[in-house]
């Protein structure tokens, strides 16, 4: 017999979509490809000032990241409470981000790889198998969220990308356009946005590459039209616009890094632990509650991705 045995932080889905989330989730599911008129590639999205498109059919949700212990964020808040440091130094960049244009969008794939390659996101988002997956998501800052995102696994662009066995990380870029995102026009900053992780925590099943939120298209804050999302690792690892991923056999230097090394660095792993250089990170605030929780070693998927730091875990050297 399988018995199936949850994390003890596991909560029914029911207990952990909002109503309204999962009501919408099943009018949409129920209406079927032909009942709505938008498709779920970046060539048919809505105009900025309407939100995104829903996704037609709405990929299906991985039984195996169907809850992260807590509810779902409302989306109101996910959409305009961001770090998106290319719009501007304060969360309220969503009516800046309206402004990046993400249809059309390619992806560049380069580097110690069998074949260095542009694609347009539609072709590649073909190739890649959609789900959804609702995860944690915490922030450096010490608040946090649940995301019900869309998109396919890491490690199937790895396997599609052919890396050659040299490569030892994979690098990723976002876009750089200085006319369209004020902030990068602040030369104090290392434009374009950097970040990276090892070719074995891109491997891992939990890293998904994201292209929606809430059963649509992602929000341009959120980080439109492709962004990482890496559930064990502080927020800002989890790049967003990406328009280059990069196998190498060097390792990447991140932004945040590159500006403040002994607060920021490469690996950045959530441990309640091992505190910020400037605060604790014991506790984290909860995005839309009243709630002040304790923070989780590795943000609560320890059991996926501890093993890649065995006998690594003493001092800071994982942690930041």
């Amino acid at each position: 017999m399988h018995i199936i045995r949850r994390p003890d932080w596991h909560l029914p889905e029911s207990a952990v979509t909002p109503e309204p989330v999962w009501r919408a989730r099943r009018r949409l599911l129920a209406a079927g490809a032909g009942a709505l008129a938008m498709a779920a590639l970046p060539g048919t999205a809505a105009r900025a000032e309407e939100g995104p498109a829903p996704f037609s059919p709405l990929p299906a949700r991985n039984p195996d990241f169907a809850d992260a212990g807590r509810a779902v964020t409302e989306e109101r808040l996910n959409a305009s409470y961001n770090n998106f440091y290319e719009f501007g130094s304060s969360k309220a960049i969503s009516g800046a981000a309206r402004r990046l244009v993400t249809d059309p969008w390619s992806v560049r794939i380069d580097g110690l790889v069998a074949r260095e390659r542009t694609v347009a996101l539609e072709d590649l988002l073909k190739a890649m198998p959609l789900e959804e997956r609702i995860y944690r998501h915490r922030c450096v800052e010490a608040w946090s969220m649940v995301v019900p995102w869309i998109g396919f696994p890491l490690a199937a662009l790895v396997a599609w990308a052919e890396p050659l066995s040299s490569a030892r990380f994979v690098r990723f870029e976002t876009f750089l356009d200085p006319d369209v995102a004020p902030g990068q026009r602040q030369h104090w900053y290392p434009w374009p946005y950097v970040e990276g992780v090892t070719i074995e925590e891109a491997a891992n099943p939990l890293p998904l590459m994201v292209v929606g939120a809430y059963g649509k298209m992602l929000h341009n804050a959120m980080g439109a039209p492709l962004r990482l999302h890496l559930p064990w690792k502080y927020g800002f690892k989890s790049i967003k616009s990406i328009v280059r991923v990069s196998f190498t056999d060097t390792r990447p230097v991140g932004f945040w890094e590159e500006l403040q090394g002994n607060e920021y660095g490469f690996w950045a792993n959530v441990n309640p632990d091992v505190p910020h250089p400037r605060w604790s990170q014991r506790t984290e605030r909860v995005l839309g509650t009243d709630e002040v929780v304790p923070t989780v070693i590795y943000n609560g998927y320890g059991p996926q991705v501890a093993h890649l730091y065995r006998g690594r875990e003493e001092g800071r050297e994982i942690w930041f």
